[in-house]
C-alpha cells in the first residue's frame, strides 16, 4: 500500500490541471472563506425610540423592546438590518407598560419596569434578567448571541445560549412525547407526520417555541418567535447550558417574568392569544373511525348511542366520505344524500364532523382544482414549476395558505358544506404530509402575507394558516355561530383558531401515559383544547385499557374516541357490558359536570389560565413537583388522578397543601402527603378541593338535550375562603362578546359553627332555571338554622352521609348556615 501510494494519482493530476486553468483564466482569488460564528463585539452606540432601545457594536445591533411590565423582547440584527416585524404568533406586539426606564452604569446598561430589570453587558453584549429585589432569573453564557452566514439560502444560522442553573427545571415546547420535564434532552421543531410515534420521539406534529424555566422557586419563560426548523437544548450537551438556535431568519425572543408558572403562562397568552369559547356541544363526547361508511354504517352507530343510553355529541367521517378522496365532495355511493343524513343526525342530537386536508387533486374536471390552478393560488416552487406531490387523492397540488387571497377564497370552499348542516371540520395532513418526500422541498415558494418566504420558513405555520382560513372562512359562514375546527399541525398561536389532538397514537399502556403527558404539556404552552385518540389510533385495546382511556379522556378537554380502519371497531360498547357499563358512568360524568368544564374554557378564554394544570403549576416550591407528571387539576378545583397501569386497583397519588376531599367518598384529606387510595377498574381517584362550589346538570345525551330546570351546586366546606366560578351563555354564539354571558363567583367559608356562601354576579345572559339545589359535604356541626338573603329557610335536611340538602333561588346573594 505504501508503494502505491508513492505512485503519482492520474486523477489527482488531472484536477490540479483544470484548476490551473481556472486560475490562468481568472487570476482574481476566488476562494471561499471558511464560514464560522461570528460574535458581538463592545457595545459602542445606544439609541433610544420609544419603548426600543437599540445597542450596537458598530456592526451588529441588538433591540431591547419593552413589551410589558413584565415581558421584554430582544432582537438580534447581525449587520445592522432587522427582517420586518411580522409575526404570525403574536398579532401586536406592544401592550401597557406603566413606567420604564434606562441607566448607563460603569460597565452595562439596565432597562427597568417596575418589575423585571434587564442588564446589558458593555463589554460583550451579555444580556441577564432579574426582578427588582435582584435576584437574577436567567443570564446569558459566554458568547450567548451568535450567528453564521448561510451561503446556500442567505441570512444566517442563528443562535442563543442561557446558562443552565444546577436545580432548574424545564417545562413546555408543545407537542412533544416523553417525560414533562424537559431537563437533560435536547428538540427540534419541524412540523412532522409521525404516524405511531414512540417515547421521546421527536419532532411531532406542532411547533411551539415557548419553555418555563423554574429554579430558586422563580419561573420564567422564553418564546423564541421564529419559524424555521429550530432547536432546543435544556443541559443536554452542557449541563450548564440551555440553547436554542434556528436554520434562518431572526434572532428574537421574549422574555415573559414570572414568578409563578402561571404568571407566566398567562403572559404568554397576552402574546400569542387564548382560544374562543367552543360552541357548548363540542366539549360533550365525540366518536370517530377511518372511516364510518356507508350511511347505513354511520346510522348503525348512531342508533346504538341512543339506545345504549351512551351521551354523545359528534360522529365524524373520515376521507371516505369524499369522491376518490377529493376535498369538498362526496361519494354518492356511500352517502346519496348526505344533506338528509345530515339532518337526520341533528334531529338525533348529534353533531356531523369531516375532514378537509390540503392536498387538491389535480384533475381539471374537479372543480376546486380548477378554480384554484386559474386563481394561480397553489404553491409554486423556485422556478416556477407547481409544487406537487402524492397523498389520499394521487398527484395533488397544494394551496398557499400564507396568501391572504388564498385564505379567502379556502374560507369560502366551506359553503355547501356548512349550508347542508355540517357543524365541525377537521384539518388533517396539514404539516404538510407528502407521501415519499414527507413534506415540500425547501424551495417552495410563499407569499407570507407580502413578507414573502420559501418553505424553510413556512413549513412550521402552514398548517395553522390552513386552519386559520377555515375558521374565518366559518365564521363568516355561520354567522354569529362559533365554528369547531381542529388541527394536527400548527404553530404557536394556532389556539386563536382550533382545537388539537395528539396525533397517530398507538393502543398500548405506554401512550396512555404519553397522552397524559402531552395534554398537560400543551395546556402550559398555550393550547388548551386538546385531547388523544382515545384507545389508541392503531394497535388494539383491550376492554381495561380502552376503559382506563375513557377514564382519562373524561377530562382531557377535547374528548373523542378515533381508530384506524384496519382495527376492531372501539365503540364504548365494543369490549362488553361490564365495560360498557363503566364507560357510560364516565361519559355520564363529564355531562353532569359540563357546567364546570365550561366553566373553566372561560377561564382560559378571558384570562388566560390553561385548562389543564400539572401539579408543578400548583406548588412550584415544592421540588418534587418538578417530577410528578401522572396528575392535573382540571381548573383549579378537580385533582384528577388517571390510573396508568395495567391490572392496578390502587395508585399513589400526591395531594397539593389544603384540604381535599375524595370525590367518590367525600373522605376528607389534608393536602402536602402521599395517599394509596383505591383504583379499581370502576373508578379513577379524583379529588375536589375543599371550599369548591362545582355546579352539576342533569345527565343528557347530547348537549342542550334537555331545558335545565335546576342547577345542583355541591359546596365543599372549608375552614378557609375559597372563590369559585361559574359561566354561562347561549352555548353557541358570539353574544359573550358583546357581555351576553353571566360569571357567577361563589365565595364560601366555614368554620366549627357556621358556613357562608355568598354569590356575585357580572354579564347580561338569564339562564331558564330558578332554582339550585344545594349539597353541603362535610359540615362539621348540627345544622339548626338556615338562613338566605335574610330570610330562613324551613326546607333542609341531612342525609345518612351528613350530606346537607336544600333549594334556593338562583340569584341568592348570601347563604348563612348555622350551629346556633
Amino acid at each position: 500500500m505504501e508503494a502505491q501510494n508513492d505512485k503519482p494519482n492520474e486523477t489527482n493530476d488531472l484536477i490540479e490541471k483544470e484548476q490551473e486553468i481556472q486560475h490562468l483564466n481568472n487570476p482574481v482569488d476566488i476562494s471561499v472563506k471558511p464560514i464560522v460564528k461570528q460574535y458581538l463585539g463592545e457595545v459602542k452606540k445606544v439609541k433610544k425610540e420609544g419603548n426600543r432601545f437599540y445597542f450596537s457594536d458598530g456592526d451588529a445591533r441588538v433591540e431591547v423592546r419593552v413589551v410589558s411590565d413584565d415581558i421584554i423582547r430582544v432582537r438580534l440584527a447581525p449587520h445592522g438590518v432587522f427582517l420586518d416585524d411580522f409575526s404570525y404568533a403574536v398579532p401586536e406586539v406592544d401592550q401597557k407598560v406603566s413606567v420604564f426606564k434606562m441607566q448607563e452604569h460603569e460597565d452595562h446598561y439596565t432597562i427597568s419596569t417596575h418589575a423585571v430589570t434587564c442588564k446589558i453587558e458593555k463589554a460583550n453584549f451579555h444580556i441577564s434578567f432579574s426582578d427588582n429585589i435582584t435576584n437574577v432569573v436567567m443570564v446569558d453564557e459566554a458568547n450567548s448571541m451568535h450567528w453564521e452566514e448561510n451561503v446556500d439560502f442567505g441570512g444566517y444560522y442563528i443562535y442563543a445560549t442561557k446558562k443552565c442553573h444546577p436545580e432548574e427545571n424545564f417545562f413546555g415546547l408543545g407537542d412533544k412525547s416523553g417525560n414533562f420535564n424537559l431537563r437533560g434532552r435536547r428538540f427540534e421543531n419541524w412540523n412532522t407526520d409521525a404516524y405511531s410515534f414512540g417515547w421521546n420521539q421527536d419532532p411531532l406534529y406542532r411547533t411551539i417555541p415557548f419553555y418555563i424555566g423554574l429554579h430558586n422557586q422563580a419561573a420564567y419563560g422564553i418564546f423564541f418567535d421564529n419559524t424555521f426548523k429550530s432547536y432546543f437544548d435544556f443541559g443536554n450537551e452542557d449541563v450548564n447550558k440551555t440553547s436554542f438556535w434556528a436554520d434562518g431568519g431572526e434572532l428574537q425572543y421574549y422574555y415573559i417574568h414570572g414568578p409563578h408558572i402561571m404568571d407566566v403562562v398567562k403572559r404568554y397568552a397576552t402574546l400569542t392569544g387564548t382560544h374562543p369559547m367552543p360552541p357548548k356541544w363540542t366539549l360533550g363526547y365525540q366518536q370517530c373511525r377511518w372511516s364510518y361508511y356507508p350511511e347505513t354504517k354511520v346510522k348503525e352507530i348512531a342508533k346504538q348511542f341512543r339506545d345504549r343510553k351512551i351521551p354523545c355529541d359528534a360522529i365524524y367521517l373520515d376521507i371516505d366520505y369524499m369522491d376518490g378522496y377529493r376535498c369538498f365532495t362526496w361519494n354518492k355511493k356511500y352517502f346519496p344524500d348526505p344533506r338528509r343524513m345530515i339532518k337526520e343526525l341533528s334531529d338525533d342530537g348529534f353533531k356531523t364532523v369531516v375532514m378537509i386536508d390540503p392536498g387538491i387533486k389535480v384533475d381539471d374536471d374537479y372543480w376546486v382544482f380548477k378554480e384554484g390552478k386559474e386563481k394561480r393560488f397553489f404553491c409554486r416552487r423556485s422556478d416556477d414549476y407547481y409544487m406537487e406531490g402524492h397523498v389520499w387523492p394521487g398527484r395533488c397540488q397544494f394551496p398557499d395558505f400564507t396568501n391572504p387571497k388564498v385564505r379567502s377564497w379556502w374560507g369560502n370552499l366551506y359553503k355547501e358544506l356548512v349550508d347542508m348542516g355540517v357543524a365541525g371540520f377537521w384539518n388533517d395532513m396539514n404539516e404538510p404530509a407528502v407521501f415519499g418526500s414527507g413534506t415540500f422541498p425547501n424551495d417552495v415558494r410563499h407569499n407570507y402575507d407580502g413578507y414573502r418566504g420559501s418553505h424553510r420558513k413556512a413549513h412550521n405555520v402552514y398548517g395553522m394558516q390552513m386552519v386559520r382560513s377555515t375558521y374565518e372562512g366559518l365564521k363568516k359562514l355561520m354567522r354569529n355561530k362559533r365554528p369547531f375546527t381542529i388541527t394536527r399541525a400548527g404553530y404557536s398561536g394556532m389556539q386563536r383558531y382550533a382545537s388539537v389532538w395528539t396525533g397517530d397514537n398507538i393502543a398500548t399502556w405506554e401512550h396512555l401515559k404519553i397522552g397524559n403527558i402531552q395534554c398537560q404539556r400543551l395546556s402550559v404552552s398555550g393550547v388548551p383544547f386538546c385531547g388523544t385518540d382515545i384507545g389508541g389510533f392503531s394497535g388494539e385495546p383491550d376492554g381495561e385499557l380502552f376503559t382506563r382511556w375513557i377514564q382519562l379522556g373524561t377530562f382531557s378537554p377535547f374528548m373523542r374516541a378515533h381508530s384506524a380502519g384496519d382495527t376492531a371497531e372501539r365503540e364504548p360498547w365494543s369490549f362488553g357490558e361490564f365495560f360498557e357499563d363503566i364507560n357510560r358512568k364516565f361519559i355520564e360524568l363529564r355531562y353532569r359536570l359540563m357546567p364546570y368544564l365550561y366553566s373553566v374554557f372561560w377561564e382560559h378564554h378571558r384570562y388566560g389560565f390553561p385548562i389543564l394544570r400539572p401539579l408543578v403549576m400548583l406548588e412550584q416550591e415544592n421540588i418534587s413537583n418538578s417530577f410528578r407528571q401522572d396528575e392535573f387539576c382540571y381548573g383549579d378545583k378537580l385533582l384528577i388522578c388517571p390510573v396508568l397501569e395495567q391490572g392496578a386497583i390502587s395508585r399513589k397519588v400526591y395531594l397539593p397543601k389544603g384540604t381535599w376531599y375524595n370525590f367518590w367518598t367525600n373522605e376528607i384529606l389534608d393536602g402536602g402527603n402521599e395517599y394509596t387510595v383505591d383504583a379499581k377498574i370502576d373508578s379513577m381517584p379524583m379529588f375536589v378541593r375543599a371550599g369548591t362550589v362545582l355546579p352539576e346538570y342533569p345527565v343528557m345525551q347530547y348537549v342542550d338535550e334537555k331545558s335545565i330546570t335546576e342547577v345542583v351546586l355541591n359546596i365543599y366546606h372549608s375552614d378557609y375562603e375559597v372563590n369559585s366560578y361559574m359561566y354561562e351563555d347561549h352555548g353557541d354564539t358570539f353574544a359573550y362578546e358583546q357581555d351576553i354571558y353571566l360569571e357567577k363567583k361563589f365565595t364560601v367559608k366555614g368554620d366549627s359553627k357556621a358556613i357562608k356562601v355568598n354569590q356575585r354576579s357580572e354579564g347580561l345572559y338569564t339562564p331558564n332555571y330558578e332554582f339550585y339545589v344545594c349539597n353541603i359535604i362535610g359540615v362539621k356541626f348540627q345544622v339548626k338554622k338556615i338562613i338566605i338573603d335574610n330570610k330562613e329557610v324551613q326546607d333542609f335536611y341531612t342525609d345518612d352521609q351528613n350530606i346537607l340538602h336544600f333549594k334556593c333561588n338562583k340569584n341568592f346573594l348570601e347563604i348563612q348556615i348555622l350551629s346556633l
